[in-house]
């Protein structure tokens, strides 16, 4: 029976093969772009779950309020984890990572550049599941002269060789002993590194302070504890061992802080969420966005819903065709349980073909996606057997409704020719156009204001000129002859200017925190940014001094001279025109960290953003302390000459490192790459969904044509024009796709709204917006429509009238 079922089927599909291959098509680009998009989404939701105690991992993260200002930053002070491992019984173990950078390394006489080095502490290893090849977890870097490599760096250094128990030398400063090698970490890790040192001998390590740290601090946690409930102890921690820090070195109690509207202490964040759910700052790498998986899930499910409706929309439309047919099969005796089991069978093998078109597409498709996302996807047994179980459930689903409308016929009525002719009626079928003209509107809306946003962000002035800035991050490898260096190349009339400063706005830079206060009330705390800077810095960057002046070589006591940004102005409780002459301390810096010494303000300089848009600008305070990394600023066409000769004068001075080179607008293109990527992949799919609705428009309105072939013929008889019989097929498309528009608009509107929140300087959504995204979709459907419409409207009424 099962084989009569399939060939009935399949003379069904070649029969009608224009809505067959609509169907199949429409279902093909749905299930495929699903399945694309939710590979993303598992992606970005497995990072960190690698490790076997993932669920029981949680980071302390520093967060304060302090007049106004928020802080929330991943890195704490040096005692935290001792604290608490020592204080809180469900606290299982406690360990530390600090950041150190991009070292040189030196392996037999050869350098190496570009792996990254974290100190940890020796029980890192066996909290988090970095399997070992070779060594003892937890014994490996008990000493301060060992280190651990992953494989990668291990076979980079030692190639075939067995890497333990050799020696590497890092920065020229000491040589290390290889303790261990461990795997590669996983892709899907919050932090990569090649290259783990101890922190043990680290005096920092050691520190007992609890103002100042760059300790990313990880707990585990003993099974079933709630970190909520342990949070709730926190504040405790912070009076016993913070208050009396603050005490001594700000001069008020930690009660007095706090009067002031002033808060600060310590959270949990699960390991977990660290990759999509973080909002604080110096992450140790950037990371995702729940709002964007949250979208993408949407868009996916939206595209499934379309292609399903398509699917059902056609089969309940084709249904004139197979009336005659279920009547002639009731009146000789076939049972209502066969016809759903016959119709069953065709979408069966609809949704077989399709989904075989669909395997196709994926396989196609993944490097491209993979190329637009930022990732690295693959199809692995699990996944196909995941996309055959989808491919039936769609199957299953999309023909459950289509088999019972059609067995559900009355012979009688059949027969008689009732059902031809109900085209206007408001139904399900109605309703579904309804809805997938609704998802694509609120695609298009979407589309429109991720671009604006996207060229506002490009367009918006930042605040100083990103364009012609050259940087050599790593000028340090040059020493002594660094400053040589910087004077040769501006000897150069294609080099307008040159500055020395390891503090960018955009791209790697350093990120040194600073915390303020007036030299007349110690109560008014400011949490800031330090950049170390030259004389050169203000004028190469284009930055615009507002009142005083700029650093210079003629006041020596520009040491102790301080330029601010109008934030920090305004944090202090000063304005512009009254803040030249104020002293300001600075509590964690080189100088000008106390009363009797503080920071003299010499000048003001207009905002400029040195983060992402994302946040808003925060109080800045510049100091003349200029340490490594060069920027120069270019005046010509001739970049590539220019690049030559710096990279010869490079060589000339043989420096360790090799030369290389970043641009600031380059640098600020890529600050935003996630925003990017996310806005391309968008697009496609909106326009994907939208190409799927108007398949199924176009199977519709054919359908509907067909249907009403006498009626066409007999209007033009009478005289109707072409426009005429065009007009009366597209009404009600027009009609339903309309509605669909109205509804979408207050969606549409909510969720960017949401989306924009995400931004600290944002568009507004404009009221044209919504205009062009109706007028788009309707523009879209009546052309969808009115192909086949014309079609019908100019073929001759004599046919028409002899069809039956």
């Amino acid at each position: 029976m099962i084989r009569n079922y399939l060939k009935i089927a399949w003379r069904n599909i070649t029969k009608n093969k224009l809505f067959s291959v609509i169907n199949m098509l429409g279902l093909a680009i749905g299930v495929a772009t699903f399945f694309l998009i939710m590979l993303f989404v598992a992606d970005e939701l497995k990072f960190d779950r690698f490790n076997r105690r993932a669920d029981d991992i949680a980071r302390i993260i520093f967060k304060a309020n302090i007049n106004g200002g928020k802080i929330s930053e991943a890195s704490v002070m040096a005692p935290v984890a001792a604290t608490m491992k020592k204080d809180f019984p469900e606290v299982e173990d406690a360990t530390r990572l600090v950041n150190a950078g991009v070292p040189r390394v030196r392996v037999g006489g050869k350098q190496y550049k570009g792996d990254r080095l974290a100190r940890v502490d020796p029980n890192f290893l066996t909290i988090f599941t970095l399997p070992m090849i070779s060594g003892v977890p937890g014994k490996a870097l008990l000493n301060p002269d060992e280190v651990v490599l992953t494989k990668s760096a291990a076979e980079k250094y030692f190639g075939s060789e067995p890497a333990l128990g050799k020696t590497i030398e890092i920065d020229g400063n000491k040589n290390y002993i290889v303790s261990g090698v461990i795997e590669d970490v996983p892709r899907t890790s919050h932090f990569h590194f090649e290259i783990f040192g101890s922190l043990t001998g680290m005096k920092e390590a050691t520190s007992d302070s609890w103002m100042l740290g760059s300790f990313y601090t990880y707990l585990l946690l003993k099974p079933g504890t709630d970190p909520a409930k342990l949070e709730t102890r926190f504040p405790q921690m912070v009076a016993t061992y913070m208050g009396p820090q603050i005490l001594s070195q700000m001069g008020v109690t930690l009660d007095q802080f706090r009067t002031k509207g002033n808060e600060l202490g310590f959270a949990m964040q699960r390991l977990t969420d660290i990759h999509l759910k973080s909002a604080t700052t110096n992450e140790i790498e950037p990371g995702g966005n729940a709002a964007y998986v949250y979208i993408f899930t949407i868009v996916a499910c939206f595209m499934l819903l379309v292609a399903g409706i398509n699917f059902v929309n056609l089969s309940t439309a084709g249904a004139s065709k197979r009336a005659r047919e279920v009547g002639v099969r009731k009146v000789i005796g076939s049972e209502k349980g066969q016809l759903v089991g016959q119709f069953l069978s065709e979408s069966f093998l609809t949704t077989t073909i399709a989904c075989t078109i669909a395997a196709v597409l994926l396989w196609l498709l993944l490097p491209l996606f993979g190329a637009l996302s930022g990732k690295s996807l693959t199809l692995n047994l699990e996944s196909w057997l995941v996309f055959l179980l989808l491919g039936t459930v769609v199957g299953l689903v999309a023909g459950i409704y289509p088999a019972f409308y059609l067995s559900a016929f009355k012979p009688v009525e059949v027969l008689k020719g009732r059902l031809m002719s109900r085209p206007g009626k408001i139904g399900l079928r109605n309703g579904l156009v309804v809805f997938q003209f609704f998802v694509s509107v609120c695609l298009v809306v979407g589309t429109i204001v991720t671009y604006q946003q996207m060229k506002y962000i490009q367009k918006k002035d930042i605040g100083y000129s990103r364009e012609q800035l050259l940087i050599i991050p790593n000028s340090y490898a040059l020493g002594k002859n660094e400053r040589a260096f910087k004077q040769q190349m501006l000897q150069d009339t294609r080099i307008k200017g040159a500055t020395m400063s390891w503090f960018k706005p955009v791209g790697p830079t350093n990120f040194n925190n600073a915390f303020a206060y007036t030299r007349e009330d110690h109560n008014k705390f400011v949490n800031g940014v330090n950049y170390q800077v030259d004389e050169d810095y203000i004028p190469v960057m284009a930055m615009k001094v507002l009142r005083g002046r700029n650093f210079s070589p003629d006041f020596p006591t520009d040491t102790l001279g301080i330029i601010l940004n109008e934030t920090a102005v305004t944090a202090l409780g000063w304005n512009v025109d009254n803040v030249i002459g104020q002293d300001v301390v600075i509590q964690n810096s080189n100088r000008g960290n106390s009363v009797d010494s503080p920071y003299h303000v010499i000048g003001v300089i207009k905002n400029f953003h040195f983060k992402s848009l994302h946040n808003a600008i925060s109080p800045l305070f510049m100091t003349l302390d200029p340490q490594g990394g060069l920027i120069f600023k270019l005046n010509t066409a001739d970049v590539d000459g220019v690049l030559g000769d710096m990279k010869q004068k490079w060589e000339n001075f043989q420096a360790e490192d090799p030369f290389t080179y970043a641009f600031m607008d380059e640098l600020f293109e890529k600050t935003y790459d996630a925003e990017q990527k996310t806005a391309r992949v968008l697009n496609i799919f909106a326009v994907l969904t939208i190409f799927v609705a108007c398949l199924g428009l176009f199977g519709l309105a054919t359908f509907a044509s067909e249907l009403r072939t006498k009626e066409i013929g007999i209007r033009k008889v009478l005289g109707a024009s072409v426009g005429q019989v065009v007009g009366m097929l597209s009404r009600d498309f027009l009609k339903w796709v309309s509605l669909g528009a109205m509804i979408a608009f207050p969606v549409a509107w909510w969720a960017m709204s949401r989306w924009l929140e995400n931004f600290a300087y944002r568009i507004e959504i404009s009221w044209w917006i919504f205009v062009v995204a109706g007028l788009v979709s309707i523009a879209i459907a009546l052309l969808t429509v009115s192909f086949q419409a014309i079609k019908a409207a100019v073929s001759s009424p004599v046919k028409a009238l002899r069809t039956e």
